[in-house]
């Protein structure tokens, strides 16, 4: 038997037949195509979501680094030796040479945060217009329901339901990155 999904690709030229679109040959191919695009280009966008997010994280670990170094060698004498990797060479300074570096490099890290944020928000407002324009809707799963009084807004897991129903050619990439849910 056939693995169905439903999702929520509504497209005007198509009549809901019992699970069937009422196109013939080429037409359902190419529809079916056309939609496979959509979606492959949906998941695409949200993986370079969860990207975004996964570099912010590590930019703010690194942060967290820096002013932990800082605060460190601050109340220390700056004419102190200490040492510091440049280039995955550990050089030897002193304390009154590696503090400015190392705040600079932290004022760097912080404004790179701040643009990728600022990515983060032009690519959420562009997938909301993606949602809007190919109306995509996401409905958690019942079990997610249930967990949901403990989980994040921000969770990419979910199941994509609409009125169109077709065979399954969906990659294994999308069920994987939690973006669809197969039934069979």
């Amino acid at each position: 038997m056939p693995s169905f999904m439903y999702l929520s690709l509504i497209s005007p030229a198509m009549h809901y037949t019992g699970g069937m679109a009422s196109r013939a040959g080429s037409d359902s191919r190419e529809l079916q195509m056309n939609e496979q695009l959509i979606l492959n280009t949906y998941a695409n966008m949200r993986t370079e979501v969860n990207q975004i997010y996964s570099k912010i994280t590590e930019l703010e670990m690194e942060v967290s680094e820096h002013s932990l170094v800082i605060g460190a060698i601050q109340p220390l004498d700056p004419s102190r030796r200490c040492y510091r990797m440049v280039g995955g060479v550990l050089v030897e300074r002193t304390i009154n040479e590696v503090l400015p570096a190392v705040q600079r490099n932290k004022e760097g890290l912080e404004e790179v945060i701040a643009r990728l944020n600022e990515a983060l928000e032009k690519k959420k407002k562009e997938i909301a217009e993606f949602e809007l324009k190919y109306k995509i809707k996401i409905r958690k799963a019942d079990s997610e329901t249930k967990e949901d009084a403990s989980q994040k807004e921000g969770s990419a897991q979910g199941v994509l339901v609409g009125l169109l129903c077709f065979s399954c050619l969906i990659s294994k990439e999308l069920e994987t990155n939690g973006i669809l849910e197969l039934w069979k």
